[in-house]
């Protein structure tokens, strides 16, 4: 007589005969704890936008109202998690699909986790909004033309992509795509003034607050 399977076993990619394990506390239990809900703030743009300071903003005024976040920001997560990838087209994909994966963990335990990543292309953006229930993934593109970055170039690579010293620099010679259908545009135009961190961190706040996010 065959021995019966007491568990589904599952292969996913390439991990075999795994299983996934059920907790009691689900993602609810969390959020009543909290007194929010979790979730993902997606920040995008070119360098230099503004993305980091957004999000730290953001996290600061949140933290003020008695709300728990975590940013995962690009440059951050490739200090160790991400150590290993380059800025080639495939390695920036599975920089995004890895910090996407671990947004969904944030926001499953019902954080507001704020991402600020350039993530230029459509596809790693959308996939990572797939992973998590709809309605919970806010993409918010910080819209500052490119000359303004450029002129800003915080870091210096503006500079060196210009000078040939940096390939596949989003802007110069890669593309950034801007999102097609996003929850929040924030618009940096010269001619309309430009936005604080502060100002721009309460409109996202506005957002939130309409959508329930800062209640259970």
């Amino acid at each position: 007589m065959k021995t019966e399977l007491l568990f589904q076993v599952s292969n996913v990619g390439n991990s075999t005969n795994i299983l996934w394990h059920d907790c009691p506390i689900q993602k609810r239990d969390r959020q009543q704890l909290l007194q929010q809900r979790g979730c993902v703030v997606w920040l995008t743009g070119l360098s230099g936008s503004g993305k980091s300071t957004l999000a730290c903003a953001l996290s600061r005024s949140l933290h003020a109202r008695g709300k728990l976040t975590y940013i995962l920001d690009g440059d951050n997560v490739r200090h160790g998690l991400n150590r290993d990838l380059s800025f080639r087209a495939e390695d920036r994909s599975e920089n995004i699909r890895r910090i996407g994966e671990v947004a969904k963990l944030f926001a499953d335990a019902g954080l507001i986790c704020i991402t600020s990543l350039i993530s230029p292309y459509q596809k790693d953006r959308d996939a990572c909004r797939a992973l998590v229930p709809e309605g919970d993934f806010i993409e918010v593109f910080i819209d500052v033309p490119l000359h303004v970055c450029e002129a800003r170039d915080p870091k210096g690579l503006y500079k060196l992509a210009r000078a040939g010293k940096i390939k596949g620099f989003t802007g110069i010679d890669d593309p950034y795509e801007p999102p097609s259908s996003c929850e929040i545009v924030l618009q940096q135009q010269q001619g309309n003034g430009f936005k604080s961190p502060c100002e721009m961190a309460e409109i996202v706040i506005s957002y939130l607050e309409e959508k329930g996010y800062l209640r259970a």
